[in-house]
């Protein structure tokens, strides 16, 4: 297995798309010559030309309502949101169309699309583009929100997005599009949509995180483990829907819980996840749920960011508490 960069896989999950299927077409802002904002298409035009890999005027709403009708025709549309705190120009197409059409239709028509978006802080981008609203969307039903944190399985689970007949929001991490890196099979392959997975086992407290937020949880399991506390760090990979058989696995292994999350406190997956472990696996607990999250704030101008966001040492502090409650 060749060793690549989160964005290097995504990359190369686009181009065994469209190769392997020549009703897969990719169109955003810039997506075409300059390859996107972060060259996740560098080349891709060039390749299979402009019919198939094509740039769209600044408008997310016309993004969304083009790739509804394209679906309709039987292609398998990848439409780039920019940045994914521009969703709000486009969520009537994401919400209101796409997510109701396999029921509006008695299931006899399907929307094969993807929506792609980078989120997430730790880069200092301007206001709007670093927001967390993977929370919002997990709320629509109808649609698949995947949020890989490594570079495998953003190629295999982006190649299981696009053969997925019902949308998917694919938010890809900003900050780790360069900083992380890590073996990736060569070749076409999928990962499963839906499930969670365990990246480090442990036995005395479940780390549950996705997406930016499970490097970080990574980290403050090492930290952990050199006080004594073997902690289990569990990746949702798709936060809605929530793979539950797996958390709950988790859950009844440590019997604690601390919930992971780059976004702010307020509502969100980690309380979504928080919830339906105490509905489902309380008697399983040993200790209250933690959480740790970003501050129920409007996301800080970059000069704040870095008090701003989740640190490993904020996971650390919380996995103490929990751990050693009585």
């Amino acid at each position: 297995m060749a060793t690549k960069t989160y964005i290097a896989a995504i990359q190369e999950a686009l181009d065994l798309a469209l190769d392997h299927d020549e009703n897969t077409l990719i169109f955003g802002e810039d997506v075409g010559k300059n390859g996107g904002v972060f060259r996740a298409t560098d080349g891709l035009q060039a390749k299979y030309g402009e019919e198939r890999v094509f740039n769209t005027p600044l408008a997310e709403s016309g993004i969304g309502g083009m790739a509804i009708g394209l679906a309709t025709q039987n292609y398998r549309p990848i439409m780039e949101i920019q940045f994914f705190g521009f969703v709000f120009e486009v969520m009537d197409s994401i919400a209101g169309q796409m997510a109701r059409t396999r029921f509006r239709f008695n299931n006899t028509k399907e929307m094969p699309i993807v929506v792609r978006a980078p989120y997430g802080g730790g880069t200092k981008t301007p206001e709007m583009h670093a927001d967390n609203l993977e929370g919002m969307v997990a709320q629509v039903p109808g649609v698949r929100v995947v949020m890989p944190a490594n570079p495998a399985d953003a190629k295999g689970l982006l190649l299981s997005s696009v053969e997925s007949n019902d949308p998917v929001i694919f938010l890809e991490n900003l900050h780790l599009y360069r900083s992380l890196k890590g073996e990736v099979p060569e070749g076409y392959y999928t990962t499963p949509l839906d499930e969670a997975v365990i990246t480090r086992e442990g036995k005395d407290l479940s780390i549950i995180s996705y997406g930016g937020g499970v490097p970080v949880s990574l980290k403050a399991a090492e930290e952990l483990a050199k006080q004594g506390i073997d902690a289990e760090v569990v990746d949702l990979r798709t936060v809605s829907p929530l793979d539950l058989k797996t958390i709950g696995a988790s859950v009844e292994k440590t019997g604690r819980v601390l919930v992971v999350q780059e976004a702010q406190r307020m509502a969100g997956v980690g309380a979504t996840v928080m919830a339906e472990i105490a509905e489902r696996f309380i008697l399983s607990l040993k200790a209250p749920i933690g959480r740790v999250a970003a501050p129920d704030s409007i996301y800080p101008f970059a000069q704040a960011e870095n008090d701003w966001m989740v640190k490993a040492d904020d996971v650390v502090a919380k996995a103490q508490e929990v751990v050693n409650y009585d």
